[in-house]
């Protein structure tokens, strides 16, 4: 489970750079979606035209009201199938910005990436926002492939997350303000980037330190068991699709996929703003 989690850890990057990189900012822009409007429709576009409540459910965290600001009104500017378009493109302009193109193991590590999306297929009850992604036709290029197929992971990854936190009764607000008292992430990056009012989040913290998960801002033994179950159970659930790569394979993908990682930091991918 370990070497699972640290193949999909290292190569996330590949993924995960299209919510800051400046190329996909441009392309939605061009469209008519500016801001927050940008991400949240290129994410849930995979739905077609998504209501605000939709991607409310899927995206679990995030402040409703600043969703619906974002969402409400998008679909009149554009359709889904040209943010899925600028998506695509965006993605592939910036990897190749990047160099993943040009890295020795490309072929091999997109081998290994695409067996565990396509086994992850197998699995998609319950997965709505991985299995609508699934869904898509494989792009043609292997970069575009190889993001494609780190997106179905990322995706089939956090739909079993949110399963574990419903089924701990963790909500959006409380799961994010739990993920911060563990020092992995800023307090502050993730204030902005969700939206909550200080007034909400202020309350949902005195709700958690009343239920002995945080001692101050952070984590209490009963927090950090919690969080560590939580965690735990997000891994198994991820298992099936590197099930299929067997202890080898997710052992050679996790050696390959770190150069295709700090290819994107380096490359300011991942940079804010």
């Amino acid at each position: 489970m370990e070497t699972a989690r640290a193949a999909w850890r290292r190569l996330e990057p590949v993924h995960a750079m299209i919510y800051f990189a400046p190329e996909a900012r441009r392309r939605y822009a061009d469209l008519g979606l500016s801001g927050r409007a940008g991400y949240f429709t290129s994410r849930s576009a995979v739905f077609g035209r998504a209501s605000a409540e939709l991607v409310i459910s899927t995206f679990y965290n995030f402040n409703p009201d600043v969703v619906r600001q974002a969402v409400d009104g998008a679909w009149d500017t554009t359709t889904p199938q040209q943010v899925l378009n600028a998506r695509h493109a965006a993605a592939g302009e910036a990897l190749r910005r990047a160099g993943i193109h040009e890295l020795p193991d490309l072929d091999e590590v997109l081998a290994l990436t695409r067996r565990a999306a396509d086994a992850a297929r197998e699995h998609a009850q319950g997965r709505p926002l991985f299995a609508a992604h699934a869904a898509l036709p494989w792009p043609q290029e292997p970069v575009l492939q190889l993001w494609h197929a780190q997106t179905l992971l990322r995706e089939f990854r956090g739909d079993g997350h949110v399963a574990c936190l419903l089924s701990e009764g963790v909500g959006g607000l409380e799961a994010l303000i739990l993920h911060a008292a563990t020092g992995e992430v800023p307090v502050d990056f993730l204030k902005a980037s969700r939206a909550w009012p200080e007034d909400e989040w202020a309350a949902a913290e005195e709700r958690l330190r009343k239920q002995g998960l945080l001692d101050k801002d952070s984590l209490s033994p009963k927090g950090a068991a919690l969080r560590r179950h939580i965690e735990d159970r997000t891994d198994h659930l991820a298992l099936p699709a590197y099930t299929a790569l067997g202890d080898t394979g997710c052992e050679r993908l996790a050696e390959l996929a770190s150069p295709f990682g700090r290819a994107v930091v380096e490359a300011g991918l991942l940079k804010v703003g």
